[in-house]
C-alpha cells in the first residue's frame, strides 16, 4: 500500500477513464473566495508532489477556468485567462499529468501575451516567452477540453520508461526541496516536464 504522506494531495484526471471531464469547456470563475485560495493552495501542493509545472482546474475534477503554474520558484494562478496575442513558433516536446510518462512534440508560438486574474484577485497581464508561454498555452487548451495530444505530432508520441519517469520525478522532488531549504537552484525548469 502506497505511503500516504507520498500521495497528491487532490486525485488527478487520468485520460482515458476521466475523458468527460478533461473534454469539458469550463466555466469562467464569478469570484476569487477563500475556498477558491484553498484549492489554490491544494492544487500546487498535488502538482508539486506530481513533478508538475502547471495544473488546470479540470485536471482534478473541477469545472472553472483557472490554472496554476509553477515559474522563478513561485506558484501563482491564473483565473479566467485570455490569450490576447501570440508569435513565434517552436516544436518542443510535452507531457501532462493527466497522461502520465506519455510524450511528443507540440508545435506552439514562443511569446503569448495573456491577461486574467492572479489569485490575489487582482487583473494581471503577463507577457510570456518561451516555457512559460508553452505552460500558459498548454494549460489554457485543458481550460477549453484540449488535451496535448490533440496538437502533437503523432509520429513524436512516445512513452517514458518507468525508470526514466522516475528520474524525472526525482530531479524536480530535489529541485523542490533545494528551494524549501533556501538553496540556489540552477536547474533549467524543463526538467519538471
Amino acid at each position: 500500500m502506497p505511503d500516504p504522506s507520498s500521495m497528491p494531495l487532490l486525485k488527478i484526471a487520468i485520460y482515458p477513464e476521466d475523458e468527460k471531464m478533461l473534454r469539458d469547456r469550463c466555466r469562467p470563475v464569478v469570484k476569487v473566495t477563500p475556498r477558491l485560495q484553498r484549492l489554490i493552495d491544494d492544487m500546487a501542493e498535488t502538482m508539486q508532489d506530481a513533478a508538475g509545472v502547471g495544473l488546470a482546474a479540470p485536471q482534478v475534477f473541477v469545472n472553472q477556468r483557472f490554472f496554476i503554474y509553477e515559474w522563478n520558484d513561485r506558484v501563482d494562478a491564473l483565473i479566467n485567462p485570455e490569450v490576447l496575442e501570440v508569435e513565434g513558433e517552436a516544436s518542443e516536446e510535452e507531457g501532462c499529468l493527466s497522461l502520465p510518462r506519455l510524450q511528443g512534440k507540440v508545435v506552439r508560438p514562443t511569446r503569448a501575451l495573456v491577461s486574467g486574474v492572479n489569485r490575489r484577485g487582482r487583473r494581471v497581464r503577463i507577457d510570456a516567452e518561451d516555457y512559460l508561454a508553452r505552460i500558459f498555452l498548454h494549460e489554457i487548451d485543458h481550460l477549453n477540453g484540449v488535451l496535448f495530444i490533440d496538437k502533437a505530432d503523432r509520429t513524436s508520441l512516445h512513452w517514458l520508461t518507468e525508470e526514466e519517469e522516475k528520474e524525472r520525478v526525482a530531479r524536480v522532488h530535489e529541485v523542490l526541496e533545494k528551494r524549501r531549504r533556501g538553496e540556489p537552484v540552477d536547474v533549467d525548469p524543463r526538467g519538471a516536464g
